[in-house]
C-alpha cells in the first residue's frame, strides 16, 4: 500500500509516518488532530480511497490518500462497512506506530461517510460502533470532512 501526497509524491505508509512526525516536531507545542476517513465510489468498479489528515489546529495541515479499485457490486451498507474497515486498519497502523515512539494518548479521529440525511442513516450507530469499540473517535456528516470532503476528491 502506498500513498499520495499532493506535495512530496508517492510515499510508503512508513514515509507517511514520519512526514507526520516532522511536520509535527516543527511546531510540537501546537496542537494537533490526526484524521482518517475514507470514502468509495461505484461505477464499473468500486474506488475506495482512504486520507490521512493532519491538522495544525488553526495554522493548516497536510494529507495523504491511497486509492483502490474493487471488482464486484455492493449494496450501499456493505461499501459503507468496508469503508469504515479500511478507515480502521489505517488508524490502527497509525496508533501502533504513534505508541512505539511513546505517544499512546494521541487521538486519532475517524470520520464516517455516513450522516442523518439520506440512506446511509440507517446504520450510523453501527459503524459509529465499530469504530468508538476500537478504541477511536467517530465524526459523521457535517463533521466527517476527511471522509465526504478530502477523499472523496479522490474518487472522481
Amino acid at each position: 500500500m502506498y500513498f499520495i501526497s499532493p506535495s512530496k509524491g508517492r510515499l510508503s505508509f512508513n514515509q507517511v509516518f514520519r512526514d507526520l512526525l516532522a511536520f509535527i516536531n516543527e511546531h510540537p507545542e501546537d496542537h494537533y488532530k490526526i484524521i482518517v476517513g475514507t470514502d468509495s465510489q461505484l461505477r464499473e468498479t468500486v474506488c475506495y480511497v482512504t486520507a490521512i489528515v493532519i491538522l495544525r489546529e488553526g495554522k493548516g495541515g497536510r494529507f495523504y490518500y491511497t486509492k483502490e479499485r474493487q471488482k464486484g457490486k455492493l449494496s450501499l451498507k456493505q461499501r459503507i462497512f468496508l469503508e469504515t474497515t479500511r478507515s480502521l486498519e489505517v488508524a490502527s497502523r497509525l496508533a501502533g506506530k504513534f505508541a512505539t515512539i511513546g505517544l499512546i494518548d494521541f487521538n486519532i479521529e475517524i470520520h464516517l461517510d455516513v450522516g442523518t440525511q439520506g440512506r446511509s442513516k440507517e446504520i450510523i450507530r453501527e459503524v459509529v460502533g465499530m469504530v468508538t469499540g476500537s478504541g477511536f473517535d467517530a465524526r459523521i456528516k457535517p463533521d466527517s470532512y476527511g471522509a465526504s470532503t478530502v477523499a472523496d476528491k479522490f474518487t472522481k
